[in-house]
This record gives C-alpha cells, structure tokens and sequence, in this order.
C-alpha cells in the first residue's frame, strides 16, 4: 500500500474537522474523495503534508510514519500537493514556478531541462507561455501549470484539491484528461478532491465519501456511481 491513513483526528480550536478517518491508496490508483463543502477533504490533505497538526492517528506513505515529519522531507519523499486554487507565483514566469517544484531536489542544469522539456511536451501552451507572468494566464493554463510544477519534484503520489474550480466546463474536460494521463503515463498515484462528484467518479478507481469529517460511504467508483444516496447528494439525481 502506498498511502494509509488510520483513524485521522483533526480539529481547528473547538471545531473537529476529522473524526477518525481511515483510507488508503495503492500504487497506480486514482482515488477520489467527495463531499459537502466544509466535510474536512482539504483538511485531510494537509494533515497528510503536515500543514495542518492532527490530535491522534497516522499517516503511513511507503510504510513510513509521516507524523513528525516536516512538509519539504515529505515532497522528497514523493507526495505532492496542488492546492485548491492554484496558488501559482502570479509575479514569476511559468518557468520560474516550475523551477520552484523542483526546490526539494538537487537537479543538474541538464536534469532540469529534461524535465522542462517533459512538462512542455505535455502541457505545449505553457512551452509558449514560458516567460509569461503566472498570474496573467487564464484559470485553465494555471491549472495546467501547477500541475505541471507538481511534477518537477517526480511524485510517487500526487494530492489534488478542486482541480476543476471555476473552470469552464470544456477546460474541465482538458485538465481530467491530462490527470488521467498523468496516472497512466508517468504511474502516478492520484488522490483526488473534488466537488464535481461526476467527474471523481468517472476519473478514479475507487472513491471515498467524507460527510462532516467522517467517511460515510466507500466503495469502487463504478458502484458509487449508482448508489442511490451519492446519487441523490452529489450527482443530482
């Protein structure tokens, strides 16, 4: 197993943001997780980064407990973390903010154009945009682009948060295609938070449903799909 979380406690002063929740992720998988606003997906993530401390319970990446373990070592280590929003330099060009996904390693000069050049190959529009500011690309290349510099670091496992948020719904498309891409291509694991619960689903191999900080449902994703209580919460039918 490649990731595995058990019994995940979190809260924020009084309010608890985790309950104790378990899930995991094997080599290869796309695992979504979907839920309410407010459920606890992005609290999870960061407590698996150790951006956010949690009360009780581990978080095992390769066997390893990650509990004391500070944010860059765990990158080193190969988790990746694309944030809701973005969050890209918007005052560095596109090259810049990939430099910055690289920060944890120790590339050569020939070693960083390789994989400028793999990133490029994928993603061509930010090839074009290379010395453009982040911040004057459209919501779809920045997306792009912090997958992208994901990528730099050479993840085991890449944690995505609302990738498809205020994007229209054609660049939706696009970025799940590469996402998936991403999985096949390169063997990266995906865990995947994400409000448009369709297309979770129709990404991932198996998903998790996490409602006010507990995993009410689980299942593989094809089952979900059909569940009438997913149905009726998060697929409007």
């Amino acid at each position: 197993m490649l990731l595995k979380v058990e019994d995940l406690k979190v809260s924020y002063g009084q309010v608890k943001a985790l309950l104790g929740v378990s899930i995991e992720i094997g080599e290869g998988e796309i695992v979504s997780i979907i839920g309410a606003n407010g459920a606890g997906k992005s609290t999870l993530m960061k407590a698996i980064m150790g951006d956010v401390k949690a009360q009780s319970g581990k978080v095992l990446f390769q066997g390893t407990e990650l509990g004391h373990v500070h944010t860059h070592r765990i990158v080193k280590d190969g988790i990746v973390y694309v944030p809701e929003g973005r969050q890209v330099f918007a005052k560095l060009s596109v090259q810049d903010n990939l430099e910055m996904g690289a920060f944890c390693r120790s590339y050569s000069k020939a070693e960083m154009n390789k994989l400028y050049e793999e990133c490029y190959e994928m993603f061509p529009i930010l090839k074009k945009r290379r010395r453009q500011l982040a911040g004057s690309l459209s919501g779809g290349e920045q997306q792009m682009l912090a997958l992208c510099r994901g990528l730099m670091s050479q993840p085991k496992l890449m944690m995505l948060d609302e990738p498809s948020l205020g994007l229209a719904p054609i660049i939706v498309d696009e970025v799940f295609e590469i996402i998936m891409r991403i999985n096949r291509e390169r063997h990266i694991s995906i865990l995947l938070v994400e409000q448009n619960a369709y297309m979770a689903l129709e990404a991932s191999a198996r998903c998790y449903v996490l409602e006010n900080g507990l995993i009410t449902l689980s299942g593989e994703s094809s089952v979900l799909m059909n569940d009438p209580k997913v149905k009726a919460a998060y697929l409007g039918s």
